[in-house]
């Protein structure tokens, strides 16, 4: 079972940035595709975004084209969401969560996935 580790969420205004980081246990992260998601109070969990394992494919909800960035470093295992035009709408907890796929046209977990604990990201002025 891997080990995933949030960070870098926080309280950002309208139009901020913010970069997030999941961060994994093992090298066998990096065979994986991952994807983040998140969850607002009163809301169903969302698929943000996705990445392949190896060869850079990435997948991003409507609702943040073009605002958003997925990347990862092997290297490091880690994968990365650059958040960019931050609105009040993208507040929740995001979870970074290994292995995913494409269902549907969405990033979705593919099977019992591992999770990390989620970091709490507020978009207020």
């Amino acid at each position: 079972q891997l080990q995933l580790v949030e960070s870098g969420g926080g309280l950002v205004q309208p139009g901020g940035s913010l970069r997030l980081s999941c961060a994994a246990s093992e090298f066998s992260f990096n065979y994986y595709a991952t994807g983040w998601f998140r969850q607002a109070p009163g809301k169903e969990r969302e698929g943000v975004s996705c990445i392949s394992s190896s060869d850079g494919r990435t997948k991003y909800a409507d609702s943040v084209k073009g605002r958003f960035t997925i990347s990862r470093d092997n290297a490091k295992k880690t994968v990365y969401l650059q958040m960019n035009s931050l609105k009040p709408e993208d507040t929740g907890v995001y979870y970074c969560a290994v292995p995913v796929e494409v269902r549907g046209g969405k990033c979705t977990p593919a099977r019992p996935a591992d999770w990390g604990q989620g970091t709490q990201v507020t978009v207020s002025s």
